[in-house]
């Protein structure tokens, strides 16, 4: 026993990486694909696999202009490695988790020390936003990823004088703006700017090797872009650039979350436990803390750390559209400089992780597995095929209601084929997607009611607190519940000719 706690205390940074790797992966091929987001990439790569299309993004038989390529071509690896499941889903989201884990700290030790580099590993790799996006089928850990990679070959290239590694900072901001757009090249920039001006070093910028630098960020991050104007015109650069770009930063998705204090509320919660800790340290330290800032006792690499990290909540904070995990890339400094703050206090951060890590174990499978069945459709695909072996009509109604139409995108990713949504004839004209608006993201096929076709079988799908609703739509007679499970309610319905509701 004592050679193995010998071993343990002398290889930590190797436990804990085996630790974090044992834990993104655990579970993944039992954690259904959600809705409303996961189940929209999942279905994406899967038709564009079907497809044999690893350039344009599509949906429901349509171009979807939503995202940028890189996030589909690693789900695209995944199912052709690992067939189109679970597990393959949320493999590279696992795979970036742990490179981001890597990533803090090779910077932490690049900018202070090995102490500082461990402690700031285990608190970025048991947060709970880091166990969230570890196990989410979504762009953000490739983001955070490539994001952070810039910043760090910046500050490298800056304090060392090795202007070359700005070319490596290029090539990053390249493979940001392929994962998430437009904000990879210009936060990252404007970040360093501030930086440089807080630093009275805005001379830097002109020896930041733009010609060659712009040439390799141009290759990476633009060629996708031009290949895309080149095949849908206009058509991608109004709705990628117009909707999902500048639409999202001038006018908020959920106007409920576009309040001033959402995002310390995402610190708290995301940081978590660490953002307590750090306020009961700040809070005890509080004169020490003053001393330093009025005497500016502060490295370099701190003010870098702490510009970076302020910056990312400030400049979210202004976007119209909030997102619980926009803020991620301000992460990996705050769990830098809580690392170094808790540099006096690193046998309590040890076992702290150590706690976290098994809670997030625990929760894995008393909460997160249990969870994800209910916000997914994969039992109702299921029921489905079992009710559906003639290959009858399948309709969806979740009914339009506060801007949002109610349909579940895994559903058809489970059941393998398009389930259009059910809508009155007048409503079709409020929900269909066209102009600068959010209806840009209605590319699923509809069916008005009055079209449904008589005379013959169709299996609806309801969410069971709108049976009632739906009733009121069509012929009660016509209708009979053949599943009930979930949340969902599946109605077998035979509408007589010419009788559906006006």
């Amino acid at each position: 026993m004592n050679r193995i706690a010998q071993f343990l205390q002398t290889r930590q940074p190797l436990v804990a990486l085996a630790a974090i790797i044992v834990l993104v992966l655990a579970g993944n091929g039992q954690l259904a694909i959600t809705d409303p987001v996961e189940s929209n990439y999942a279905l994406t790569a899967k038709e564009m696999l079907s497809a044999g299309d690893f350039i344009s993004p599509r949906i429901y038989g349509n171009y979807w202009y939503d995202k940028p390529i890189f996030f589909y071509w690693e789900l695209l690896a995944a199912f052709s490695a690992f067939g189109v499941n679970e597990f393959a889903a949320r493999f590279f989201p696992a795979v970036f988790s742990v490179l981001n884990v890597l990533e803090t700290y090779y910077f932490a030790k690049k900018i202070y020390d090995k102490r500082t580099a461990l402690l700031s590993a285990l608190i970025f790799g048991t947060t709970t936003a880091f166990f969230y996006l570890s196990k989410a089928v979504i762009t953000d850990m490739t983001f955070v990823f490539f994001f952070n990679a810039v910043l760090i070959a910046f500050f490298l290239a800056y304090r060392s004088g090795r202007r070359s590694l700005y070319i490596a900072a290029f090539f990053f901001s390249g493979l940001t703006v392929l994962t998430k757009g437009p904000i990879g090249f210009l936060l990252p920039g404007f970040i360093l700017l501030v930086f440089l001006c807080v630093r009275r070093r805005a001379k830097e910028l002109l020896h930041m090797q733009w010609l060659p630098g712009m040439a390799v960020f141009l290759a990476v991050g633009g060629s996708w872009y031009y290949v895309m104007y080149r095949l849908h015109g206009m058509d991608f650069i109004d709705t990628f650039f117009g909707v999902h770009n500048f639409l999202r930063a001038r006018v908020a998705e959920h106007a409920r979350d576009d309040v001033w204090y959402y995002y310390i509320l995402i610190f708290l919660l995301g940081f978590a436990p660490w953002s307590f800790v750090v306020l009961y340290q700040v809070k005890k330290r509080w004169q020490e803390l003053k001393a330093r800032v009025k005497a500016r006792s502060f490295s370099e690499a701190a003010v870098f750390l702490f510009v970076w990290a302020l910056l990312v909540n400030l400049f979210f904070q202004c976007m119209a559209t909030k997102y619980v995990t926009y803020t991620q890339p301000a992460f990996l400094p705050m769990a830098i400089l809580a690392g170094r703050f808790l540099l006096q206090k690193a046998s309590f951060v040890k076992k702290l992780a150590a706690a976290s890590y098994a809670v997030y174990f625990v929760l894995l499978f008393a909460a997160a597995i249990p969870l994800c069945e209910q916000q997914s459709g994969r039992l109702t695909a299921a029921a489905l095929r079992n009710l559906n072996v003639e290959h009858h009509l399948v309709v969806n109604y979740g009914d339009y209601n506060n801007d949002r139409i109610h349909y579940r995108t895994s559903t058809v990713f489970y059941y393998g084929e398009n389930i259009p949504e059910l809508i009155g004839k007048k409503e079709l004209e409020d929900v269909q997607p066209g102009g600068m608006s959010w209806n840009a993201k209605n590319v699923m096929p509809f069916l008005a009611y009055e079209d449904l076709p008589g005379d013959t079988v169709v299996y609806i799908i309801c969410e069971t607190p709108r049976l009632t609703f739906l009733r009121g739509r069509l012929p009660d007679s016509a209708l009979e519940t053949v599943y009930e499970g979930n949340g969902t309610t599946i109605v077998k319905a035979i509408v007589p000719a010419r009788q559906t509701a006006q």
